[in-house]
C-alpha cells in the first residue's frame, strides 16, 4: 500500500479551481478530475478536509457601492454551492462525504462541529467545510487555516490555479519572477508576498501548521504532495 507522508490534511481549493478554463461557474470535467485524485488520497487511507472558495461566483471586494458585510455573505452562499457540487462528484464516485456549513441551512449540510467532523474523518469521510468561517471580513483562506488548527491537520494544502508555487512577484507579469522551494511565515510576512491574507498566514505560523503551495493544473500534485514529492512551496517555521 502506498505510504502517505501526512495522515490528516486540509486542502484549500479557490472557487476558480473548479471553473477550470471556463472562468466561471463550475466546470464538470475539472471537478470530476479534481475528485479523483481526492478519492485517491482517501483510499490510501489520508483523512481529507477541504474548504472551498467562491470566488467563481462572486468576489466580495469587487463589489463597488454594496455593503461589505451583504457582498461577504454572498460569497459565502458561493462556497457552498461549490461544496455541494464537489460532494456530488465525490459520492458518484463511490467517497462518503459530509457537508458542513459555518452558516446553518440544514436542509442540505450539518452545521460545523469541530468533534463531529473529526469523527467523519475518523470513519475515513472526506469532510468539506462551506461558508468560510461564517463571518464577513474574513477569507476562506482565514476559514482554512482556522479549521485546519481546530482539527489538528498535519499540514494545509493550498491549491493554486495558474501558478505553480510562491514567487517574489507575478510570474504571470514578469518572466524573471523567482520562485521558493522554501519560506518562514515570518518571511512571508516581511516580504509581503500574496500567498494568503496576513491573517491567515499569521493563524498558521501561530499554531505551527505547515503550508504547501502549488499547482492545480495538474489535480495529480494533490496525491503527489501528500506523498512527500517536492512540488511547489513549503512554508513552515524552522
Amino acid at each position: 500500500m502506498t505510504k502517505a507522508k501526512y495522515k490528516r490534511v486540509v486542502l484549500k481549493l479557490s472557487g476558480e479551481a473548479l471553473s477550470g478554463k471556463k472562468g466561471f461557474g463550475i466546470d464538470e470535467n475539472t471537478i470530476t478530475k479534481i475528485s479523483n485524485e481526492i478519492k485517491r488520497l482517501n483510499e490510501i487511507g489520508v483523512e481529507v478536509a477541504i474548504v472551498v472558495g467562491g470566488g467563481n461566483f462572486w468576489r466580495g471586494r469587487s463589489s463597488k457601492g454594496m455593503d461589505r458585510t451583504t457582498s461577504d455573505y454572498m460569497g459565502m452562499l458561493g462556497t457552498v454551492i461549490n461544496a455541494l457540487a464537489l460532494q456530488d462528484a465525490l459520492e458518484t464516485m463511490g467517497v462518503i462525504t459530509r457537508v458542513q456549513t459555518a452558516i446553518e441551512m440544514r436542509q442540505i449540510a450539518e452545521p460545523y462541529i469541530r468533534r463531529r467532523a473529526i469523527r467523519h474523518l475518523e470513519k475515513g469521510r472526506v469532510v468539506i467545510f462551506a461558508a468560510g468561517s461564517g463571518n464577513p471580513y474574513f477569507t476562506t483562506d482565514t476559514a482554512a487555516a482556522l479549521r485546519a488548527a481546530e482539527i489538528e491537520a498535519d499540514v494545509m494544502l493550498l491549491a493554486k490555479k495558474g501558478v505553480d508555487g510562491v514567487y517574489d512577484s507575478d510570474p504571470r507579469e514578469n518572466i524573471s519572477a523567482k520562485k521558493f522551494e522554501h519560506l518562514r511565515y515570518i518571511d512571508v510576512l516581511n516580504l509581503g508576498l500574496g500567498v494568503m491574507d496576513s491573517t491567515a498566514t499569521s493563524l498558521c505560523m501561530d499554531n505551527k501548521i505547515p503550508l504547501i503551495v502549488f499547482g492545480i493544473d495538474s489535480p495529480d500534485n494533490i496525491l503527489n504532495v501528500v506523498l512527500g514529492e517536492k512540488i511547489g512551496t513549503e512554508i513552515k517555521e524552522d
